[in-house]
């Protein structure tokens, strides 16, 4: 794969911290961080069995949070005793298997997400995959029991998080597996006798009974700093065994790093160019977290200082849009449609012009392929998981229908998530899974429609605030006035209003701006005007982005 430029761009406000991932000066990731929508992947929780259903081979855990999470029998591990034991149920002895711990052929952990590589599983692969869940005996777990578990998924709709009994702890080059006993290396690792020299060093102060994975970042990585990493993830498990001997279920025992660390930590590697902040407290603390961990690559940590927006200069804010979007256009003249549903995600695929006959079917071939580029960028930038169905304008030379499934194939190569493709049918179609771990980000801008009852979705009240505080900050730039009327709809207003000390008194305090709210209920809950008193007008479009 050709050398491909990446850089991390992150925008911090009092209220939200956007990071940014892109490829080439294109968006590729986007990650969003509020106070109401917290990080969970990663979480380890003291929770008691609520419900135990052999019917579907699950149980369901509570957590002390608004659902229960799920417990899928496959994710109780040959080390489940282990940690029984710890929460003052009886011990046994129990076997570990070879096959329970893949971390040797997949390199990953339920919490290091960034070593996952993409697969091609065969059908037949699939349905083993399957069937040695359903193999396995019905695990001795009973209701009211207490139980040592991990988030793996966040909550999505209606459905609780996803979690297994399978503990692990992420570091910045190793992650931590109790009871485990296996060294496993990252897949992403090519070189055979790296992976050697790391497996050696790891297991020559790897204490009795404990497993680790080897991350792709620890490549090249000296001895002293991979043994401080561990010293480092031993003690938050000694603490995380001192709070479940001191603790009732449910509670929480470990909280995972928020999502800005936890980025710097899994995704700031060689690979990436720079890290850009427009935070100052944000850019001490990262440069003195990678001081510690990687201090060679401190020099390529930069302060942004100007007074435009920072995801303004890096045309993120214009590609944020399309995230919000169900029309994608390419730059052919063609456009996707991407529509999502309770059970899948269905993508179609449109010429956008007309093309004679004797060229449509190079037309459409070249349509299939940029939308396949596209499409695999929107999955990421949006983080859209699960079932995926993608309907391709029809070829009919099945060379063609290959070149457009190599294409997929070739781009989701840099995905960081488990993906599944399948060869494209006669009709067009592409079937596709792609691991879902957190939100996709739509929900991240989005809440549930007060006027059609959650059928549909709206930009949430704080997403439209962040929206007024960067407008806020283009004028500021370029403009001297210092009092505004602010005209927005009555829900808006009452937002502004909120709090001991209201969001919009923060705003007149930060941009030394007088700004006087009016409401009208007459325009939609995502509009905001600006009227300028000094010139008598509206100036909204003139500072947009």
């Amino acid at each position: 794969m050709s050398y491909v430029r990446k850089e991390i761009i992150i925008n911090a406000t009092a209220s939200e911290i956007r990071i940014a991932i892109t490829e080439d000066k294109r968006l590729a990731e986007l990650f969003v961080e509020t106070p109401e929508k917290e990080r969970m992947v990663g979480d380890i929780y003291l929770g008691k069995v609520a419900k135990v259903m052999p019917g579907i081979r699950a149980a369901f855990i509570d957590l002390g949070l608004k659902q229960d999470a799920f417990l899928h029998f496959s994710d109780i591990g040959s080390t489940f005793s282990e940690y029984s034991s710890l929460v003052g149920d009886e011990d046994s002895d129990v076997d570990v298997d070879d096959e329970s711990d893949d971390a040797e052929q997949n390199g990953t952990s339920s919490s290091s997400s960034p070593d996952v590589k993409t697969q091609q599983p065969t059908q037949q692969a699939s349905r083993t995959q399957r069937n040695e869940g359903y193999e396995k005996p019905i695990p001795d777990i009973k209701r009211g029991q207490d139980i040592l578990v991990q988030v793996t998924k966040e909550p999505v709709g209606r459905k609780g998080v996803r979690v297994t009994s399978e503990v692990s702890i992420p570091g910045r080059f190793l992650v931590l597996l109790p009871f485990d006993g296996k060294v496993g290396v990252s897949k992403r690792m090519q070189s055979f006798k790296e992976k050697r020299r790391l497996r050696k060093i790891v297991r020559s102060f790897l204490p009795q009974g404990f497993g680790a994975i080897i991350r792709t970042v620890a490549m090249d990585q000296d001895e002293a700093a991979l043994k401080a990493d561990m010293e480092n993830l031993l003690a938050t498990w000694r603490e995380i065994e001192k709070s479940i001997k001191s603790e009732e279920s449910p509670s929480l025992i470990y909280k995972d790093m928020a999502t800005t660390s936890s980025v710097i930590r899994d995704l700031f590697s060689e690979s990436v160019d720079r890290i850009v902040i427009d935070s100052k407290k944000l850019y001490k603390e990262i440069r003195a977290y990678v001081k510690t961990v990687s201090p060679d690559w401190v020099d390529k940590i930069e302060l942004y200082k100007d007074k435009e927006p920072i995801f303004d200069v890096y045309g993120i804010e214009k590609e944020i849009a399309t995230v919000l979007s169900r029309k994608v256009w390419l730059k052919s003249g063609g456009y996707i449609i991407i529509e999502q549903t309770e059970a899948m995600v269905v993508v179609d695929v449109n010429s956008g012009r007309y093309a004679a006959k004797r060229e449509q079917e190079l037309n459409s071939l070249r349509t299939n392929l940029e939308s396949s580029r596209e499409i695999c960028r929107q999955l990421r930038l949006r983080d859209i998981g699960g079932i995926i169905v993608i309907d391709f304008i029809d070829l009919e030379d099945e060379k063609n229908r290959k070149k457009v499934y190599d294409e997929l194939r070739k781009e989701f190569k840099r995905d960081r998530a488990k993906v599944t493709v399948l060869p494209m049918t006669e009709i067009g179609l592409v079937q596709i899974t792609r691991q879902r771990i957190r939100q996709n980000i739509l929900h991240s801008f989005s809440e549930p429609c007060p006027v059609c009852g959650g059928g549909g979705l709206i930009e949430s009240k704080s997403s439209i605030v962040n929206h007024i505080e960067r407008w806020i900050r283009r004028f500021k730039s370029e403009s001297n006035e210092f009092r505004l009327k602010l005209i927005v709809h009555p829900n808006i207003a009452q937002y502004l209003r909120e709090g001991s000390i209201s969001r919009i008194t923060k705003m007149k305090f930060k941009f030394r701006t007088l700004i006087k709210i009016e409401e009208d209920s007459a325009i939609p809950i995502a509009e905001f005007h600006f009227f300028s008193p000094k010139q008598n007008k509206d100036i909204t479009d003139q500072y947009n982005s």
